[in-house]
């Protein structure tokens, strides 16, 4: 049993990659409806690792590598690749939106593995690659739909769809800070009254899909922005980049012991002479 629930969340992660791919391949293929909801299940197996990992105390520096990784492919790569099969395959230099998309997603990610992987966090600093994703997955779906067809008609979808990416991109690699999902529960009001959120949106995400998603992604991106407006962005941004070194940190020497007792521990013919590390101190 307890083997199981290690395995548990590495088992949602894979399943966030195999949508993923799963998703390239259908983009591949002409089915951008089917791409399109493979990135959106892919980004709900991505949510739920990380909740079963925090509830069964079972994450762990390779879980959090493993599931970047899988992230620049779901919510990087897959929805490059719709946005180019469906809109820019026949232009010669379109697919260097796709590009720019990517790398965004890669920097965001990055820079979230330096600033934030494995700490509490009361809000992430950029557009997170999901919900990215899923904005500009469901962009698709979206124009598909009655609605935009006849009341939205007027909108030229290449325009949007360029515009969107564009947007995309530069939120991900921001200094805009995005609220984290809250918590539910039954333990507190707050709890209680942010579950039958939950439980509304996933109603609604049932029943209206092509419209939800996309509809969401908007209203996120757009709270984001009011948000760090009215706060006052440029009085909270960091002093120092974390995406470049500081040339002004003095660095210290490197120092080498060349003595030929260090020598020979190193060679493996003898230890040093002195005490060595107590039980429960050194390294394998």
């Amino acid at each position: 049993m307890r083997r199981a629930i290690v395995i548990l969340p590495s088992a949602f992660t894979s399943g966030n990659l195999f949508f993923g791919v799963w998703s390239m391949v259908a983009s591949a293929r002409g089915n951008f409806a089917g791409a399109a909801w493979f990135i959106v299940v892919a980004a709900v197996l991505d949510l739920l690792d990380g909740r079963v990992a925090r509830m069964s105390r079972t994450g762990s520096s390779f879980g959090a590598e493993l599931d970047s990784l899988v992230d620049i492919v779901s919510f990087g790569v897959a929805p490059a690749l719709l946005l180019y099969f469906w809109r820019f395959q026949a232009g010669e230099w379109g697919w260097l939106l796709s590009f720019i998309y990517v790398l965004a997603a890669a920097l965001r990610l990055a820079r979230f593995n330096v600033l934030q992987a494995g700490q509490a966090k009361s809000h992430f600093i950029g557009l997170s690659s999901p919900i990215s994703g899923i904005t500009l997955a469901s962009s698709y779906t979206f124009t598909q739909t009655p609605f935009f067809r006849g009341s939205l008609a007027f909108i030229p979808v290449p325009q949007l769809v360029v515009l969107l990416t564009i947007l995309l991109a530069v939120l991900m690699v921001s200094q805009v800070p995005y609220p984290v999902f809250p918590k539910v529960g039954l333990r507190t009001w707050r709890g209680r009254a942010w579950l039958v959120v939950h439980v509304a949106a996933a109603l609604l995400a049932l029943s209206y899909p092509e419209y939800f998603f996309f509809a969401a992604g908007l209203t996120l991106i757009a709270f984001g922005l009011v948000r760090a407006a009215f706060l006052g962005l440029l009085d909270r941004l960091p002093e120092r980049d974390p995406m470049r070194d500081d040339e002004d940190e003095p660095r210290r020497p490197v120092e080498y012991d060349l003595s030929p007792e260090r020598l020979r521990f190193h060679l493996g013919r003898r230890r040093p002479r002195g005490p060595g590390p107590r039980a429960g101190e050194g390294g394998q």
